[in-house]
Formats: C-alpha cells, sequence, structure tokens
C-alpha cells in the first residue's frame, strides 16, 4: 500500500468544498461548456458523414474514431501534461480542439472529416487527463470524492446539454453548424481558462517539475504492479459503463419500440445517472470508496441481467432507470481511484496509462454486447456484459483496499487517518 502522512484531518477544512477561481472557473466551468460541444457533435457525426457520401456501415466507423482518438491520446497526454503543466495542457487541447472542429464542419470529403474527428477526440483525451491531473493536485483528499465525483457529473451534464443545444443552432440549417458550435464551446472554455489565474496551488499546474520526467517505458515499470491488479477492475468497471450505452437503445429496437419511447427511456435513465454525482462522492469521502463502487456495479450488472427479461417500454424503463441510478452511484468512482494511487511525480503521465485502461474499458463493453447480437443472441451479449458487474465488484474488493488507505474506514483507521 502507498505510504500516505499520518492524520490529515481534511487541511483547509473551513474552505470551501469548491473553491471558485480555482475549482469551479478553473474546471467546472471550462468543463461543461467544452462538453456542450462535444455532446452536439456526437449525434451528428453519422448523418454528415452519409452527406459527404459514406454508407451506414463507413458512418458508423467513422463515429467510433471520436473514442479511438481519446485512447490513441491517452499516453501522450499524460506525457504532454507531465512536461507543460495542467493549464497549459488544457489551453492547447482547447485551441486544438477548436481547429479541430471547424475542419471538420468545412471537410470536402471523408477522409477529412475522419481526421477531425480523431483530432477531436485526441484533444479531448489531454483536456480530460489534464482537468483529472490538476483537481488531483488542488484538492485535499478526503474531499478528493466530492470535487471529481462533481467534474464527472459536470462532464455529463454537459454532454446530455449538447444534443438540444446542436438541435437548436441546426435547426432548419445545415447539420455541420453543429461543428461550428463545437468550435465557440472550445474555444469559450479555453478563453476561461486563461482569464482565470489559479490562487494558493502553483505546483504542477503552473510550473514544470523540478525532477527528470521519466519516459512512458520508465513510468510502465514503476507503476507496473498497480495497473495490472487495480488496473483490472478499472478495466472491468470502464466495460460495464460502456455496455450500459448501448444496450438500452438495442433491446430497445429488438422489442419494436418507437425511436422516440427508446430515447425517451434513456433520457430519464441518464436524468436519474445526473441527479447521484455529489452523493456519491460524498459517500465515498465519508465511508471509503468500496462503498460506492462495489453496491454499484452489482445494481448495473443486474440491471443489465435484467434486460433481457423485459417485454415492452415500461419494464425496459423501470430496468434502464435501475441502470442510470447505478452509473449515477458510480460516478467519480475510476478519477477518484486513480487520484488515490497516482504519484506525486509524473502524476499526469501515470493517470495517462490509467486512462488507457478505463477507455478501453468503455471501447470493450460494447464490443461484449455486439459479439452476442453477431453470434445470432443479443440476450446473450447482454447477460455477458451484465457478468462483468459482479467481476468488477468483486476485482475492487480485492485489489483497492490494498492500493489505496480511502477504501473504506478500516484502512484509513490502519494509515493513522480520521474518519
Amino acid at each position: 500500500m502507498p505510504a500516505h502522512a499520518p492524520r490529515d484531518p481534511d487541511r483547509g477544512r473551513a474552505a470551501p468544498m469548491f473553491p471558485m477561481r480555482n475549482v469551479v472557473l478553473g474546471a467546472f466551468v471550462p468543463t461543461f461548456v467544452f462538453d456542450i460541444g462535444i455532446g452536439a457533435m456526437l449525434p451528428i457525426i453519422a448523418p454528415s458523414a452519409v452527406a459527404r457520401g459514406a454508407d451506414l456501415a463507413l458512418a458508423g466507423l467513422l463515429t467510433a474514431l471520436l473514442p479511438i482518438g481519446q485512447i490513441l491520446a491517452d499516453v501522450p497526454a499524460g506525457a504532454l501534461t507531465t512536461r507543460i503543466g495542467d493549464r497549459r495542457a488544457m489551453v492547447a487541447a482547447g485551441f486544438v480542439a477548436a481547429l479541430a472542429f471547424a475542419g471538420a464542419g468545412l471537410a470536402p470529403g471523408l477522409l477529412t472529416l475522419a481526421v477531425a474527428v480523431v483530432a477531436i477526440g485526441a484533444a479531448s483525451a489531454v483536456y480530460n487527463l489534464a482537468r483529472h491531473s490538476y483537481l488531483t493536485e488542488i484538492t485535499p483528499p478526503l474531499r478528493r470524492a466530492r470535487v471529481l465525483s462533481t467534474l464527472g457529473g459536470v462532464h455529463r451534464i454537459g454532454q446530455f446539454v449538447g444534443p438540444f443545444v446542436g438541435a437548436l443552432v441546426i435547426h432548419g440549417g445545415a447539420v455541420d453548424h453543429a461543428y461550428f458550435l463545437g468550435v465557440a464551446t472550445a474555444l469559450a472554455a479555453t478563453f476561461t481558462l486563461l482569464a482565470v489565474r489559479p490562487e494558493g496551488h502553483p505546483g504542477p499546474a503552473v510550473t514544470r517539475p523540478a525532477e527528470p520526467v521519466p519516459t512512458v517505458r520508465e513510468a510502465l515499470r514503476q507503476h507496473r504492479a498497480v495497473l495490472t491488479s487495480l488496473g483490472v477492475a478499472v478495466v472491468l468497471v470502464g466495460a460495464v459503463r460502456g455496455a450500459r450505452q448501448q444496450v438500452v437503445p438495442l433491446w430497445g429496437e429488438h422489442l419494436g419500440l418507437d425511436p422516440a419511447v427508446t430515447s425517451l427511456i434513456f433520457g430519464i435513465a441518464g436524468g436519474i445517472d445526473m441527479l447521484l454525482f455529489y452523493p456519491a462522492g460524498k459517500v465515498m469521502d465519508v465511508m471509503g470508496r468500496l462503498w460506492v463502487g462495489i453496491p454499484a456495479m452489482l445494481v448495473m450488472g443486474s440491471a443489465m441481467v435484467a434486460i433481457p427479461l423485459t417485454g415492452g417500454a415500461v419494464s425496459l424503463g423501470v430496468v434502464a432507470a435501475l441502470l442510470g441510478f447505478g452509473n449515477g452511484m458510480s460516478s467519480g468512482i475510476l478519477m477518484t481511484l486513480g487520484a488515490d494511487v497516482a504519484p506525486a511525480h509524473g502524476r499526469a503521465q501515470f493517470l495517462g496509462m490509467w486512462r488507457v485502461l478505463q477507455d478501453g474499458g468503455v471501447a470493450l463493453g460494447p464490443l461484449i454486447v455486439s459479439a452476442g447480437a453477431a453470434l445470432g443472441s443479443l440476450a446473450g451479449g447482454i447477460w455477458a456484459a451484465g457478468a462483468l458487474g459482479p467481476a468488477a465488484s468483486a476485482a475492487l474488493a480485492r485489489w483497492v483496499p490494498r492500493w489505496t488507505v480511502h477504501a473504506n474506514r478500516a484502512t484509513r483507521r490502519r494509515a493513522g487517518l480520521a474518519d
């Protein structure tokens, strides 16, 4: 278990939970604005590809390039952030995203659109990692889960609002106008960062580290033990979450539900999800990480197993709401665990490798469901994904207490930390 200083009873307890300049304006507001653009773009990648001559299969491939760009950029994002600092990395990512959004909106053909989508995914990876590293640096450990789960909630709210704002922008106009909304949101987020200077935390967020920066190979060797143990739990949690986004629409299609009904069910589940981010962080900070991680994965796994047993809109809606409840319970869990185990030096580089596991898991979940469908049993694919929930719970129970003193109250007491 990594060493921690004894008895740090949440230093700065009298300070506000979310300092206006460092946290709200330095992270939450830019995140919300940036993710509005991402959310607006997600539904229109496929239609804009079809408008440029793609068939449905190719349009689906272009949609998948966004998470592929994120996974490809996770490790380089960590190295970049380690070298230039968290805030500078966020600013650079914002400008790159704005250029990539503009490139997508002006793309004359599919190749240019594909390159732009990959670039947006890569810029998003840098932005997400840098803000994660930044908040890890400035947040006291006993408030960490609330801050990071709120960051996760802000991210979800931004991507939830984005499609509605995008629909207003493209109403009566071209679908590519949503990309230009992305230009505006990326620039607005970036200029917010430039206008707000953090106070009181000069660490890696604003200065370069004094020690030599390890290479990626050195960092992998140094952190191999945690990445090959707790990292398994990260992949499994990511896979459950990734499958969650796919199972409700696919089963709604299987039942022959009207797409508007399926969208309503999905939206209600998302609304329940977004209500729980702060309570989830509070429980993690007060009781420990396992009090959220284990029940959340069991609830999500059980809900996914129940989906093929539904036969109509009402029953699917109830199970989807339970799935949203479980996902909301887990808000911020992976960012919080990553912050718990990240080293002080080379933090961003470690978090880049951490996010490869997280994003890889998110990509794996839908592949499991799709493999079942391709083999002739959508229900089988959903059940296989549902089985990952108990597996993720078991992996969290096995490895979290080994790597973080914040696993539960017992591990905190053994480490000499205040409850």
